[in-house]
């Protein structure tokens, strides 16, 4: 009786296993979604979705120079255009952005982009305002909150020093 009790357990377990081979790689690519990109994808850009934009348009003044810029809609971004107008001394960091701490916080919504472009607007943790002038890999989070449209120039324009930036509404 011990004996055929183990045969059958051994033909169950068979079978289980041979169903669990079968549906393992149908549940696996059942996961991925081929429209999503992925964090290696090299045209991966932090912010380029137009309907994500409010439809405020920023004027950016740096020395001599005026760039336009748009805000995203989103609780951070409504919260930062509400600061506005907004005059500040930033202080450049690694060769590629220029921050300034604000006076109060902001609301978070903070995300990994994998890639950060020319002219984007994001907060980092709450209070800290960055504006990218060179694009380059990231592994750290930010909150979106806009970006220049046309960043050709802005390198030039910010410098390699501290720079006074001035933001405000069109």
């Amino acid at each position: 009786m011990a004996s055929l009790k183990k045969k059958h357990e051994m033909k169950f377990m068979k079978r289980a296993l041979a169903t669990l081979l079968f549906l393992l790689p149908i549940l696996m690519g059942a996961g991925c979604d081929q429209d999503t990109p992925s964090p290696s994808d090299g045209n991966r850009n932090m912010i380029t979705d137009n309907s994500e934009f409010m439809g405020d348009t920023l004027v950016i003044k740096i020395g001599s120079r005026e760039f336009t810029g748009t805000l995203l809609d989103n609780p951070a971004a409504t919260a930062f255009r509400a600061m506005l107008p907004l005059t500040m001394n930033m202080t450049e960091l690694n060769g590629n952005e220029k921050y300034f701490d604000l006076a109060s916080s902001l609301p978070t919504n903070a995300s990994n982009p994998g890639q950060i472009n020319a002219g984007d607007l994001l907060l980092y943790g709450s209070k800290t305002l960055v504006l990218f002038y060179e694009a380059f890999s990231t592994s750290y989070s930010y909150t979106r909150l806009g970006k220049i449209n046309d960043p050709t120039g802005l390198a030039q324009a910010v410098g390699s020093g501290n720079a006074v930036v001035t933001i405000q509404l069109k």
